[in-house]
């Protein structure tokens, strides 16, 4: 292989991995976006009236 062949190689190659790279950028911003909301999410769901004081606090094992 010639060296401009090799250039124009690895030139292409540098494009790919940089090409790569940025959207791996993009997926992991979107991914910490997303996490965030769930956890603002899950945090505002806890909130709210407080749960009543006998439901839920005994169980029927006999049928």
């Amino acid at each position: 292989m010639d060296v401009a062949a090799m250039s124009v190689a690895m030139s292409q190659q540098q494009v790919r991995s940089e090409a790569s790279l940025s959207v791996m950028k993009n997926v992991k911003e979107v991914a910490e976006q997303q996490g965030s909301q769930l956890v603002k999410m899950l945090n505002q769901s806890q909130g709210g009236t407080p749960p009543h004081p006998s439901i839920g606090n005994a169980i029927d094992v006999k049928a």
